[in-house]
């Protein structure tokens, strides 16, 4: 089954390869499924540049690549306990390395990272505790030369687990999994006792066997390396046999105060200093780039001399690199001057269409293309009244005209998605019968029953039960009245001729009314124009009103996960799924304090335990995963904390001079720029295999 569950991943990143694309009318019956449309040839291309005036090739300076998104930054560098914008995780792939795990796309599976971890010995305990003792190498440095041991992957954990860090906004880690943790951050015990540093080159992970199965469960070790000096100055981590724990360094005389120096006020100081914080601003690094500058717009990083390298023996090359914020309306043309050199993540279809535009009349360009694992959604904020009432959140959905929404924005390089999924992840795929069934056929001659049995449990794996909302005013109007929404802001009958809002009269006799206010990000893919058309006056039909809000991202983000008090109902925003799909703890009821990791602030114990469940599947059980997988996104669905609206395509776009840039196969640019190059000399296999186009359509 391992060997299946490689070959489904591998034929996942075959489908994330492309197609040669050329505009006409194509049709598909299955709207659920993603059409891929092959239409043109070589010749006909051919013949179409001859009539055109190709623009001449730019000369770069090959020292240097200048990188645009158009997702602004929230300069949130080190961890996503503060937030997880994709911008700033593609600096964070830049500048932190060394992870004890990492995902190997082409295999599908996750590793202990061989060129981080020299040994590595798993043992079980009778209670069926298992403990991965990790030998690292010695020849790990940060960017200004002093080592990295096992004390500062034990840093890290400890960090991330820090109630001092909760004090100062962070969402700490709970990680439930490490034997001893309960007891740690109860404070019954002093240290952690489930991590133990063996020596300064060797560290024991145990995870609790309450915890297992997992279905991910190598990324349970998932740790970077953190330098305590910069973080935490003053202090060390300590393991006197029972675990380890923080301390303070000893004074130059010996002697130890007695106070804490690892407190939330030192924290606030060396992660949230605007201007000299190690969250925007890390000094110390350990991945393949350092950062140079950084001005809230633009960031600028240069290779970190002391990186050894990645786990396929690449090291960058490229000298400098500048990652700027950009707008989608300029976006082509500073690719087309030269003032960018690789344009990430595009999903405007405007942009796109602008981008291929390019491709026509212009020399030397080139662009990759690969589904997206994430969505675009309206995020309800399930503690405020009146969309904590799951009746009025299904009813504000019906009023959503996805399918027009969807082509002024993203076009034919999107597909509408009803769930809590994205169109590259392999859940979908399999369930979808876009990926064929990880099942080994039997040899000829051979007993069939059990393979037969299999295929046919595959074969009733749909999503054909979950819910979708169609676009029907009426049908919600119905169940706003359903819900008492039957009167108008006089206490009278509401009138839709002449009322604008619907209200309803609440226990203590006062009127509630449907008046909401949703939070855009500027510079969304989606604009307000189009989602006024295509939603506000619906919902304005069925007598919601709804106010829009721009801010920047930053700004937004408070409100999204919950840092600061919300005055909203709904946000709009995309997300990317990680890897390690693991809903549990973004579904996880807030319980006695507020799970910033759950910023719908869902409380639905059923949906909550679904995840659980999920993730309590045996690593090499794809089967049961993906039943499991089902069951969540159909109560997902009953209790729509979110708006899903669509999933895409995404486009880099990029001039040939950039060679191995191969960023189908990896998390993000971050990582596909190790081992990437600059250089006009030409490369006989680029020249013959031009960019191709994957599109999605109805």
């Amino acid at each position: 089954m391992k060997k299946a569950f490689a070959l489904l991943l591998a034929l996942l990143m075959l489908l994330q390869g492309t197609v040669v694309f050329a505009q006409g009318d194509n049709t598909a019956e299955d709207t659920n499924d993603a059409e891929i449309v092959v239409e043109g040839t070589e010749e006909d291309k051919e013949d179409d540049l001859e009539e055109q005036e190709l623009i001449p090739a730019l000369e770069y300076d090959y020292d240097l690549l200048t990188v645009g998104n158009t997702t602004p930054f929230d300069g949130k560098f080190f961890t996503q306990m503060w937030g997880n914008v994709s911008s700033d995780l593609d600096v964070r792939l830049l500048i932190h390395g060394y992870n004890l795990i990492e995902w190997r796309s082409e295999e599908g599976i996750f590793n202990i990272d061989p060129s981080v971890v020299s040994g590595t010995i798993l043992t079980q305990a009778p209670n069926g505790d298992r403990t991965f003792s990790l030998t690292l190498y010695t020849d790990l440095f940060y960017s200004d030369g002093t080592p990295i041991t096992a004390w500062d992957y034990a840093f890290s954990m400890l960090l991330s687990i820090a109630p001092e860090v909760a004090e100062i906004g962070g969402n700490v880690r709970p990680l439930e999994y490490i034997v001893g943790y309960d007891d740690y951050i109860s404070g019954q015990s002093q240290a952690l006792s489930g991590i133990r540093v063996m020596n300064d080159n060797m560290i024991a992970i145990t995870i609790d066997s309450a915890y297992l199965p997992f279905f991910y469960e190598l990324a349970l070790l998932d740790c970077t390396p953190y330098p305590i000096s910069v973080i935490a100055p003053g202090c060390r981590v300590a393991d006197d046999g029972n675990g380890i724990y923080i301390a303070n360094l000893p004074n130059e005389d010996g002697t130890v105060d007695e106070e804490p120096h690892f407190t939330a006020e030192l924290l606030r100081q060396t992660i949230l200093d605007p201007e000299t914080g190690y969250q925007s601003h890390p000094t110390v690094v350990s991945g393949p780039y350092t950062l140079a500058s950084y001005d809230g717009e633009s960031a600028e990083f240069e290779i970190n001399e002391y990186y050894k390298g990645n786990s396929n023996g690449l090291k960058p090359s490229i000298q400098r690199i500048i990652y700027k914020t950009v707008a989608n309306d300029s976006v082509v043309d500073q690719l087309a001057t030269g003032d960018l050199m690789l344009l990430n993540k595009t999903v405007s279809a405007k942009t796109v269409d602008d981008g291929l535009e390019l491709m026509a009349n212009a020399e030397g360009f080139d662009f990759t293309n690969y589904t997206r694992s994430g969505m675009a959604f309206f995020s309800f904020c399930c503690e405020q009244e009146p969309v904590n009432n799951p009746e009025v959140r299904k009813a504000i959905s019906m009023c959503l005209d996805k399918e027009n929404l969807i082509a002024d924005s993203v076009g034919a390089y999107g597909l509408p998605v009803d769930g809590y999924y994205g169109l590259g992840q392999w859940m979908y795929q399999l369930i979808n019968h876009t990926l064929p069934y990880p099942v080994e056929e039997p040899e000829e001659g051979a007993d069939t029953t059990e393979y037969e049995k299999e295929v046919a449990a595959w074969d009733e794996l749909t999503l054909d039960e979950v819910t979708v909302y169609p676009f029907d005013v009426e049908a919600a109007i119905a169940l706003l009245e359903q819900e008492g929404y039957t009167l108008n802001k006089e206490g009278e009958a509401f009138d839709p001729e002449k009322d604008e809002v619907r209200c309803k009269k609440l226990e203590d006799g006062t009127l509630a009314a449907l008046e909401l206010k949703l939070l855009m990000p500027e510079g969304s893919a989606v604009t307000e124009e189009e989602v006024k058309t295509h939603f506000i006056d619906h919902l304005a039909e069925a007598g919601i009103v709804l106010t829009v809000e721009t801010q920047p991202m930053q700004e937004l983000l408070l409100s999204y996960y919950r840092e600061q008090d919300r005055d909203c109902q709904m946000i709009f925003l995309a997300t990317n799924f990680d890897v390690v799909f693991d809903p549990a703890l973004t579904f996880r009821p807030d319980g006695e304090g507020k799970n910033g990791y759950n910023p719908t602030a869902i409380d639905d114990e059923e949906l909550f335990e679904l995840a659980v469940s999920m993730r309590q599947t045996e690593p090499d059980n794809l089967l049961e995963y993906c039943q499991k997988w089902v069951a969540m996104q159909e109560r997902f669905q009953e209790v729509v904390p979110v708006i899903p609206v669509y999933s895409s395509v995404y486009f880099d776009f990029y001039p040939r001079v950039l060679h191995n840039y191969n960023i189908g196969s990896n998390i993000g640019w971050g990582q596909a720029v190790v081992g990437a190059y600059l250089s006009d000399a030409a490369d006989e296999e680029e020249e013959e295999d031009d960019g191709e186009l994957i599109v999605v359509d109805e």
